[in-house]
This record gives structure tokens, C-alpha cells and sequence, in this order.
């Protein structure tokens, strides 16, 4: 008896569907499981078994979790640092992937070759000598560190909107030039808005990066008044013993804001990423 080719597709999407719903599964669980640690009391935390509905539901958590420390600050902290370098990236990448892409000018292969070399070098390398060097002009304990020096050496940013930029057909800048527009108001008036998929997948990675970078913060800021949300979140752990009920509750704090921008951008997103590669 042989099987059909349609038996045989109805098969393949049936395992493929057990797959994804398997994944789906393993990546749900732990934020679920991190909810529900955020109602319960302490005390439940460890019981066996596992107690996956809290009983009784302690929303009190929330409100100590926002009260012991400077939630609100630190609140502000990540949101400007986050908001600032998104900002800077998009323009500082666009700029330069635009003119990788559409510009000619010499040795434009090797420079591009040069900076995405530069994505190999491990970010430990550099640590020491960028730490001594803000340590010099005077930026430690600032936000500046962590602001600075990403929108200025996002070599991933440029090679995204560089391989998106390929794609924008070459006859939409012919008919700017036709009307008398100079590089610049093609770059801000054709090329742009017709990016705003990879600007929006780029600005995505990056604000959610930097939302939730903790090593850069732990490295420069010592005043707890500047403290971004990770590093605040670190104060729930103590030396001896952790409230996990209020350090859950504070993670859940800090996922909103990433969870709403992606439910609101995940289109661009997604498009983004699938065309950024059609063109080399």
C-alpha cells in the first residue's frame, strides 16, 4: 500500500506542529513559573509539589518590590539609557548602512570589511581599556559610558540596514535625483521610510538589549540613585538568603515594557529579519 503524497504532507505538518508546540512549551513555562513565584508567600516558594496556582494570590509583593528600592528611579535610568541609544543607533546606522549600500566612494569594501571585523573582537577585550579611558574624562559613576559608545560602534546595526538597504530598488533614488534631490534627502526622504521594517527589527534587538544589560552598569555606576533595573534587581539577591517571591515580582516588573513593545512592533520585526538577507 503506498501513501499518498497528501498523507505524507499531513503527517510532516502534524510532527512539525508537535515540535513547535513542544518548543512553545519550554519557552512559556519558566515566565509562567516566574508569575507565579510573584504571588505567592515565601514560604510556598519551595513547597512539594510544586504549587502552580498561588493560594492565597499576594499582589503585596508587587508594592514592597516597588517600595524597597528605588524602583521608580532606576525605572528612568533604563528607560532614558535604553531609549537614547535605540535613538542614536537607528540614526547613526542608518546613515552609514546607507551609504554602504548606495554610495560609492574608495575603499568602501575594505572599510566594510574592516567594521564588521570588529564584531569579532570579544567585548572583554576591551573592557579594561575603555573603563581606563572614561576613568581619564571623568564618566565613571555616569550614564554616558553606556550611552556613548553604542551608538557609535554597532557594527551588526550597519551590516542589518546595509543587506536591507540592497534591496530598495535603485529606480526610486533615479526619481529623486530627477527632481533634484541631493544624497541627503534621498537618505532621509526615499530610503528611510522605505526601511522602517529593519529599523524597527534593529531598534527592537537594541532596546531590548539594553534594557536588560547588566555587565555595563555593574562596570561603571556605583550610585545607587543611578542604578538601571538590572542592576537594581541584583539588591533582591542577598549574601545569605533571597526573597524570591519579591525578586520574581520585580523581573515581572521589568518585562512589561519589552513584552509591550514587541506585541506592537513584532510585524516590522518579523519582516525585517526575513528580507535583510535578499540581497548581497
Amino acid at each position: 500500500m503506498y501513501k499518498t503524497a497528501g498523507s505524507t504532507s499531513t503527517w510532516k505538518n502534524t510532527i512539525l506542529f508537535i515540535i513547535l508546540l513542544a518548543g512553545s512549551i519550554i519557552m512559556v513555562v519558566p515566565f509562567f513559573w516566574m508569575i507565579a513565584t510573584s504571588l505567592k508567600e515565601q514560604a510556598a516558594v519551595f513547597a512539594y509539589p510544586p504549587q502552580w496556582i498561588p493560594n492565597p494570590v499576594q499582589l503585596d509583593n508587587y508594592f514592597r518590590a516597588w517600595t524597597m528600592f528605588p524602583m521608580g528611579t532606576a525605572y528612568l535610568n533604563s528607560f532614558k539609557i535604553s531609549i537614547l541609544v535605540t535613538i542614536g543607533t537607528l540614526f547613526s546606522c542608518s546613515m552609514a548602512g546607507y551609504a554602504f549600500a548606495k554610495m560609492e566612494f574608495r575603499g568602501k569594501k575594505l572599510i566594510f570589511l574592516v567594521l564588521l571585523a570588529t564584531m569579532m573582537i570579544p567585548g572583554q577585550v576591551t573592557m579594561i581599556p575603555m573603563f581606563l579611558w572614561f576613568k581619564q574624562i571623568s564618566w565613571l559613576d555616569t550614564h554616558w559610558p553606556l550611552i556613548i559608545p553604542p551608538i557609535l560602534t554597532n557594527a551588526f546595526g550597519v551590516f542589518l540596514l546595509r543587506q536591507f538597504m540592497h534591496s530598495i530598488p535603485s529606480e526610486l533614488e533615479d526619481a529623486g535625483r530627477i527632481d533634484g534631490l541631493n544624497p541627503w534627502q534621498i537618505y532621509w526622504s526615499i530610503v528611510l521610510p522605505n526601511s522602517r521594517p529593519a529599523l524597527a527589527a534593529l531598534g527592537i534587538f537594541t532596546y531590548m538589549y539594553h534594557w536588560n544589560n547588566f555587565l555595563g552598569p555593574l562596570i561603571y555606576l556605583n550610585t545607587s540613585e543611578k542604578f538601571t533595573l538590572p542592576l537594581l534587581i541584583a539588591s533582591f539577591q542577598g549574601l545569605y538568603s533571597t526573597d524570591w517571591t519579591l525578586l520574581m515580582a520585580a523581573s515581572c516588573i521589568t518585562l512589561l515594557p519589552v513584552l509591550l513593545i514587541y506585541l506592537f512592533a513584532q510585524r516590522y520585526f518579523i519582516e525585517g529579519i526575513t528580507l535583510s538577507g535578499l540581497k548581497g
